[in-house]
């Protein structure tokens, strides 16, 4: 009897349990398919639009990215809010942009900036993103685009390799400094045949000997600021490229090494001490470029956005480095600069 109440005991609370089992078990299910959903939706951010940036630079708090990012913020557009920057800076390594540009396309961004060559090295990795460029003098005859004004393809953006600069900057060089007659022209065999052939007919008419000293990697500046002085150019005009323009501290104080009247097609070389400086405002048209970033993320495509030309222009002598020189610079090219140095 003692054992068989025993058993009778214990069957009871069992059957209490199974039953509480029971009920936990439909709760649990019953969590399980609500939960998640609720839970999902909360924790699912919106996926932000990514651009990405190739350029050969080192760093991204320069000025130029600076004005970029100053155009986006005007259009309501702040990085890690609503959008996402994704920079893939090759720090003057050229060799390294075709796998950026790669792992751009994977990732994927939205819209690709680039410039110069690394227009032609994003277009080579993608023929569907978007590109917005720095595109060169002929981006025609590049196979970039159809037309500038439908550019047709996945490559549209803004222009600030004008032919007609180049022979404006022998002129304004020639004018401030008449005493020059043999220059040297600092070329990226990369770059427009187009804006070479542009200064060679320039030097011929401020009646300039010039040398065309090509470039093609930083490591090969210094000795061709070697084969210039060689060759007797007492001046210089750099041709515009982004690998000039990253070196533009080590092009500046070769210049001043040599004692060489130079004349540059962007303003932060007068910035680094330079002489002289005639090109498109670049931080203009960097900060214009967000306005295509816009209209791209709203649905517009590259292949009807026009290449848009530059429309502000920069005209720098730095008189610091003129008085270094020995050089006296004449009041009407003074009264032309856009910015005196002091």
């Amino acid at each position: 009897m003692k054992t068989g109440n025993r058993e009778g005991a214990t069957a009871a609370p069992a059957q209490i349990g199974d039953g509480m089992r029971r009920r936990d078990v439909i709760a649990g299910l019953a969590t399980l398919l609500v939960a998640p959903k609720r839970s999902s939706a909360q924790q699912a951010p919106a996926k932000l639009p990514r651009i990405g940036i190739l350029p050969p630079a080192p760093r991204p708090d320069t000025g130029i990215f600076d004005a970029f990012r100053k155009g986006l913020a005007d259009l309501g557009y702040i990085d890690g809010q609503n959008i996402r920057i994704e920079y893939r800076l090759s720090a003057r390594d050229f060799s390294r942009l075709s796998a950026m540009a790669e792992e751009l396309v994977r990732l994927p961004v939205d819209v690709i900036l680039a410039d110069g060559l690394t227009v032609v090295i994003a277009q080579e990795a993608t023929r569907t993103i978007p590109i917005i460029g720095g595109v060169g003098p002929d981006p025609v005859a590049a196979g970039l685009i159809e037309s500038f004004a439908h550019p047709g393809g996945n490559v549209t953006g803004f222009s600030a390799f004008g032919v007609e600069l180049s022979a404006k900057r022998l002129q304004l060089l020639k004018e401030a400094c008449p005493a020059i007659s043999h220059v040297a022209a600092l070329r990226n065999p990369a770059g427009p045949k187009s804006i070479r052939r542009a200064t060679e007919e320039a030097a011929c008419t401020v009646g300039a000997e010039l040398s065309t000293i090509e470039v093609a990697t930083p490591g090969q500046i210094f000795a061709g600021f070697e084969m210039a002085v060689a060759e007797g150019a007492n001046a210089l005009v750099v041709l515009p490229d982004a690998m000039f323009w990253n070196e533009r501290g080590q092009i500046v104080a070769l210049a001043a090494k040599y004692r060489m009247l130079a004349i540059y097609p962007e303003r932060e070389y007068v910035d680094e001490g330079g002489l002289l400086a005639y090109g498109s405002n670049v931080p203009d048209q960097r900060r214009r470029r967000a306005t295509y970033v816009d209209k791209i993320l709203k649905g517009a495509k590259p292949g009807d956005l026009p290449i848009q030309q530059p429309v502000e222009f920069d005209f720098l002598v730095n008189l610091r480095t003129a008085r270094e020189l020995g050089l006296t610079i004449p009041p009407a090219i003074l009264d032309l600069a856009d910015e005196v140095i002091e």
